[in-house]
């Protein structure tokens, strides 16, 4: 049975595998718009349209290793229903910043690597 706990879980397994198959879903559409540019069917420019695919599929993959939802932390909730738990509201202040400080620094994690992927994936692309 999982347990909440402040900035440090607050979903449990069908919550988990939501956000898994959402980083899945969202990194296809982004290697798929990469491949089309690199066979030359889009312009260079449509890189562009893979950023938010990219932070997407980071901020789901974050959230599943984590185990920790992002907008569950601003909105101070938990779910772990999956997993043999419960679900409801966090109602004390202390862990209701630590929810937040913990989704803040998933975003943060997210737009680092969305930085460094698509710098990386655009060198490659037009490169080749």
């Amino acid at each position: 049975m999982a347990e909440y706990q402040p900035g440090v879980c607050n979903i449990g397994a069908n919550q988990r595998r939501a956000r898994r198959l959402s980083a899945i879903a969202s990194f296809a559409v982004a290697i798929g718009v990469a491949l089309a540019v690199a066979v030359g069917a889009v312009p260079d420019l449509s890189l562009w349209v893979t950023i938010p695919f990219v932070f997407g599929g980071y901020v789901g993959a974050f959230q599943d290793y984590f185990r920790f939802c992002v907008a569950f932390g601003a909105l101070a909730r938990y779910d772990l229903s999956g997993s043999g738990g419960s679900s409801g509201r966090v109602v004390a202040s202390e862990a209701v910043r630590a929810d937040r400080r913990k989704a803040a620094k998933i975003l943060l994690f997210a737009a680092a690597a969305t930085a460094v992927t698509t710098g990386l994936g655009y060198a490659a692309v037009t490169i080749l």
